[in-house]
């Protein structure tokens, strides 16, 4: 059997970006989770599951703990961090970076996707 839980818009406050204006001003990024979770989870106790208050603390703390240049680059440190610190599978890592503008064109978001198995 295999599980998913899911975390969409996740908003965490970042100073992430390209631009040193955009490091030392910050903005919110969203982030989009997939978590393969074990079948411990079936239980419905939460001892025996993954509990995405902690994966959110996580996310947070990855976010807070280091100023990233390229989205790529932050979401793969989350799906690191998730791997390494959950009884995951898999950890699938979107970070979404609302209303970028592309050369005087606003987009509704950049982002970047990140997947991470605990075999690699």
């Amino acid at each position: 059997m295999s599980i998913t839980v899911e975390l969409h818009g996740l908003e965490v406050f970042g100073r992430h970006g390209a631009l040193a204006e955009e490091r030392r001003d910050g903005r919110m990024f969203l982030y989009d989770l997939w978590l393969d979770v074990p079948d411990s989870a079936l239980s419905d106790r939460i001892e025996d599951a993954v509990d995405y208050r902690d994966v959110a603390a996580c996310v947070r703390e990855i976010s807070d703990g280091r100023r990233f240049h390229l989205l790529e680059a932050l979401a793969a440190a989350v799906a690191e961090a998730l791997v390494d610190r959950f009884p995951l599978g898999r950890a699938r890592v979107r970070v979404r970076k609302p209303s970028v503008d592309v050369s005087g064109l606003t987009t509704a978001y950049a982002a970047a996707t990140v997947e991470r198995s605990a075999s690699d």
